[in-house]
């Protein structure tokens, strides 16, 4: 009987991995740590492993993978940044994700954390716990149908998101590597990313993380846009310079940001602070701020999706070791 150990198992993948087991005659062990070279004999005897690791990985471990006859990780996730990719070929290893899991549930809470500022959500509250029942200018709020929305990276989540968008009769420009046919009945495609955001009330990012869109918004790209922007980064947290980011929520460049990734999250989310200090400045400042709505990276996180991530990367695990190869291979 095919092995596979399955690290970084929180407690509500069980039932699907469970239920996966049962149904594919495969024998799934799994751990809710995650891998390093401290455990990493644990992996001995097995066939498969899939990880949903979310920090720096060990360039160790490739090796010694190799060495116990492991071909594949399959990481529970879409994104792949953690890993040296040419490393682990080099190790004979295919690494590969989950690039399509629950689209729309991301781009639904994009769509809903913008929607957060355009309402005046977060002052509404605000004057409420302070009894203050007062109208007056400050709450008023621009009617979602009249605003420009840019849509930065259009393909699963992106595309969802313009529709959501679009069917508040908002207008919807786009910025993409490449146009979508099929979508420029609701998304006005640009030639760059300056002339995207350019006229944009709603900035909303989509865009993989890695060599190409580190840093896509910095400094410069935030004095591009308009006064009074809402910021949404539901993609990858290297995507976005954290200070220039504030630099721009202070001058009023950016009047809300919905932060679901941190360029450094790596050492806090998915893990309990409550009773530990949070040594990062730059992400206690993000949390404690009226005009930021941070979150730890979970605008993914429904039924659907976990049941999706588990069975994905089990999929992939299995097809590598059937066929040599995956569809979802990113090395």
């Amino acid at each position: 009987m095919v092995r596979i150990k399955m690290f970084d198992v929180a407690p509500y993948e069980i039932d699907a991995i469970k239920n996966w087991s049962a149904e594919h005659q495969v024998e799934v062990d799994y751990e809710s740590n995650p891998l390093t070279m401290d455990n990493i004999e644990q992996v001995k005897g097995y066939d498969g492993l899939s990880l949903s690791h979310n920090g720096p990985f060990n360039p160790e471990i490739y090796s010694k993978l190799e060495s116990y006859g492991i071909k594949q990780i399959a990481q529970r996730s879409a994104g792949f940044d953690m890993y040296d990719l040419e490393e682990a070929k080099a190790h004979n290893l295919i690494i590969t994700t989950v690039p399509s899991y629950s689209p729309s549930s991301i781009a639904e809470y994009a769509v809903t954390g913008a929607l957060y500022f355009v309402r005046q959500l977060p002052l509404i509250k605000q004057r409420m716990e302070n009894h203050n029942f007062v109208w007056d200018a400050p709450l008023i709020s621009r009617p979602v149908k009249d605003l420009t929305v840019a849509i930065i990276g259009v393909g699963r989540i992106g595309s969802i998101s313009a529709q959501l968008f679009s069917n508040f009769g908002c207008k919807v420009v786009g910025y993409d590597i490449e146009n979508k046919p099929k979508l420029e009945n609701i998304v006005e495609f640009k030639d760059s990313l300056e002339e995207a955001i350019a006229q944009a009330d709603i900035v909303s990012l989509h865009v993989p993380g890695n060599k190409e869109t580190y840093h896509m918004f910095n400094q410069a790209t935030f004095n591009q846009l308009k006064d009074g922007v809402i910021f949404v980064n539901c993609a990858r947290g290297m995507v976005v310079e954290t200070q220039a980011l504030l630099d721009a929520l202070n001058s009023g460049k950016v009047a809300g940001a919905v932060i679901d990734t941190y360029e450094n999250e790596a050492q806090y989310f998915r893990r309990d602070f409550s009773n530990k200090e949070v040594q990062d400045e730059t992400l206690l400042e993000l949390i404690e701020r009226n005009d930021v709505l941070a979150s730890p990276h979970i605008a993914f996180f429904t039924h659907e999706a976990v049941k999706n991530l588990a069975e994905g990367g089990l999929n992939s695990t299995m097809e590598v070791l059937e066929t040599g190869d995956a569809q979802t291979r990113v090395n």
